[in-house]
């Protein structure tokens, strides 16, 4: 009995694999078949990724300027009149050796005097007074790396102390700044929303021109029997292939900015005597914003492509 060489067929969900894989590779090859048009379509797409993603470096780089910033409040201490210089600074070296307090430092009546003097404009003024109106003050600056919870307490605390007249600490501006900031990011939020809509509208809309170029395409594998499935499959991974192109040309577009900027702000920096730099997104929020490019396009090729072949039918 003669035995004739049978062909293994692949098992289903490897076969199920090489049409994805296939479909993959075809659709990325239809792009390249069209360079000019696919590009533009990558440009507006990585563009828009773009817009959002500059203004959440630029929230991340103002957190980090604030911090900073908040990392550099004093705490002034009012001393009462009784108090004479050399209690002042004694106390004022007692607090300097607390752990919680980076640094103090004594301001005796005369020098607040003379600071105020030079600072306000009012010297001619100040020298008809017969007595020196101004206490003497500690200058204290909390350890820059408490939050704002403890730095309050550790100033209610100096507060209460039988030297102390007042205690005040300024950081209102701080607040300010902050609700500023929050403002901000819910409008960038809002924003990015709008953008990522406008992202899917973009892939949807380039995918139905595909679908309507491969009409008579698509009416002839209906007609032999091949499944909606089957032929959504090229153009959701076209969407993806938008979406991931248009994602790295965001990313490759916000690093060229932040380099554009990268000079000046550096010279900023070194006037006011100061370390920062811009940081950009990162590997995280790189990889982020490629799943988000990525996402979109999936997304936009998926709304389109389900209602444009419902509406296709072989005639």
């Amino acid at each position: 009995m003669s035995s004739h060489p049978t062909t293994r067929r692949p098992w289903a969900p490897q076969r199920l694999a090489l049409q994805h894989a296939r479909n993959l590779i075809d659709s990325l090859g239809r792009l390249y078949r069209a360079p000019l048009a696919s590009l533009l379509t990558v440009c507006v797409i990585g563009i828009t990724l773009a817009l959002p993603a500059g203004l959440h470096v630029l929230l991340k780089n103002l957190d980090t300027l604030s911090y900073s910033w908040e990392g550099t409040l004093q705490a002034s201490l009012f001393l009462r009149d009784n108090v004479d210089e050399s209690a002042g600074r004694t106390l004022s070296k007692q607090l300097g050796e607390r752990a919680d307090i980076k640094s103090s430092r004594y301001i005796s009546r005369e020098q607040a005097l003379a600071e105020f003097r030079d600072l306000s404009g009012f010297g001619e003024a100040l020298t008809a007074l017969d007595n020196n109106p101004l206490p003497a003050v500690i200058v204290i600056q909390p350890d820059p790396d408490l939050d704002a919870a403890a730095i309050g307490k550790i100033v209610s605390e100096l507060g209460t102390l039988d030297q102390v007249e007042q205690a005040q600490l300024d950081q209102a501006w701080i607040q300010r700044l902050y609700a500023m900031l929050a403002i901000v990011q819910r409008g960038v939020t809002i924003i990015a929303l709008l953008l990522a809509f406008a992202v899917v509208f973009i892939v949807g809309n380039t995918i139905r021109l595909d679908i309507e170029n491969r009409r008579e395409e698509i009416e002839v594998m209906k007609l032999l029997g091949a499944s909606d499935g089957f032929i959504r499959r090229p153009f959701l991974y076209s969407g993806f292939w938008y979406g991931l192109w248009g994602g790295v040309f965001a990313w490759l577009l916000l690093g060229l900015c932040l380099l554009a900027m990268a000079g000046p702000v550096r010279e900023m920096a070194g006037l006011y005597d100061s370390h920062l730099q811009l940081q950009g997104l990162g590997l995280r929020g790189g990889l982020y914003l490629l799943l988000a490019g990525i996402g979109l396009g999936w997304l936009g090729s998926a709304f389109t492509v389900g209602r444009r072949l419902h509406a296709i039918q072989p005639r």
